[in-house]
């Protein structure tokens, strides 16, 4: 099953309540969070407070995207906003491996993210460690950017990994970066099975529709 994680980055940040509102019953199945420091990337959106004050308008899981420096120390405030599934970035975090099993042991699923240039060998050691594997196809820090189709790629390397180790259909694999219709279908084809939207959603004549295109209904 194909799931589809809106990102509120690419929503009105006026009306962030009602684009929560409005996801369940567009047919999303996660809500996605991007939340930036200013310092691992190079823009600054919302931090765990946000997230708590979203929580009440929807009962989505939350994904919850690190995009920070040292995601160790924010950890203990994304469970107690309220999010089910926090992803950090390999690239910023000497001590992944223990920073996903402090997730984890607060009942969150654990997800580890790689930027563009990363390869796929760097989170290999962190298989076992994680519920959700996180493929950049832009560079991280904005919305509304073109898909980088080598990036890709590395979605059917990761799904090969998995396979090996017993793990497939365990971890998910999940795409965020210049997803539509378009580039959704490459990243199907490729095995991911979790694809963030943000712009081809909430700028959509039609997001339930969309919602449906990106599954590949």
């Amino acid at each position: 099953m194909i799931k589809i994680a809106p990102s509120i980055l690419s929503a009105d940040y006026a009306s962030l309540g009602s684009a929560v509102d409005a996801l369940k019953p567009w047919g999303a199945d996660y809500v996605h969070l991007d939340v930036m420091d200013g310092a691992f990337v190079p823009n600054i959106t919302f931090g765990a407070p946000m997230v708590k004050a979203l929580r009440s308008h929807t009962d989505l899981v939350f994904d919850a995207h690190l995009m920070v420096d040292e995601p160790s120390k924010w950890v203990q405030d994304f469970k107690a906003a309220g999010a089910d599934i926090l992803t950090i970035h390999i690239e910023a975090d000497r001590h992944a491996h223990r920073t996903l099993q402090l997730i984890r042991s607060l009942g969150m699923k654990a997800g580890i993210a790689l930027n563009p240039q990363t390869p796929p060998e760097a989170i290999e050691y962190l298989l076992e460690a994680v519920d959700l594997i996180l493929i950049m196809t832009v560079n991280p820090g904005f919305g509304g950017q073109r898909f980088i189709p080598e990036a890709a790629k590395k979605i059917a390397v990761i799904r090969k990994m998995l396979q090996e180790k017993g793990l497939a259909g365990k971890v998910e694999i999940e795409v965020d970066g210049g997803v539509n219709a378009e580039t959704a279908r490459i990243c199907r084809e490729y095995g991911a099975n979790v694809l963030v939207a943000g712009n081809a959603v909430y700028s959509a004549p039609d997001p339930r529709e969309m919602i449906g295109r990106l599954r590949g209904e």
